[in-house]
């Protein structure tokens, strides 16, 4: 395996900012490092996994209440028109470490750039970076609301 980004971050403990969020013994909640908001997390397996079909059965099962539960603080601590929740896989156009992406969204949002995808891609083009401090208070508030 070429290297991977999401492992190294991973197997270092390479601490986004904010740090960790949540852990398990399967899984890793983050804040993303990219231009994607303030309060947009990261869900990703602990172990390399390039496709949903290669999680264990105790990774799958894992999965839909930790999406959900982080889909939930996200909304608690938001209060966006909605919440996207995004498997992402690929790295330098290659499958890679699967991660989700828990974005909020708000109306705003979806009106100015259309909704869906749209959205993220006038995010990325933009590549205005969250301030580390806000991203940082809201890892804060996020860990208490994940314990």
């Amino acid at each position: 395996m070429e290297s991977c980004l999401v492992c190294e971050q991973v197997q270092s403990r390479w601490a986004v900012p904010g740090g960790i969020i949540y852990e398990s013994s399967r899984w890793l909640v983050d804040h993303c490092i990219g231009p994607l908001g303030v309060g947009t997390l990261i869900v990703k397996p602990k172990r390399h996994v390039v496709h949903v079909w290669d999680l264990d059965s105790e990774e799958a099962a894992e999965l839909g209440p930790l999406l959900q539960r982080t889909a939930s603080v996200v909304a608690e601590l938001t209060k966006p028109a909605q919440v996207y929740v995004c498997l992402w896989s690929h790295a330098r156009g290659e499958p890679g470490h699967i991660h989700f992406v828990v974005q909020p969204v708000t109306k705003e949002q979806r009106q100015r750039h259309g909704g869906g995808v749209r959205i993220q891609v006038a995010m990325f083009d933009a590549n205005v970076l969250p301030p580390a401090d806000q991203v940082e208070a809201f890892a804060t508030k996020a860990r208490a609301s994940f314990s």
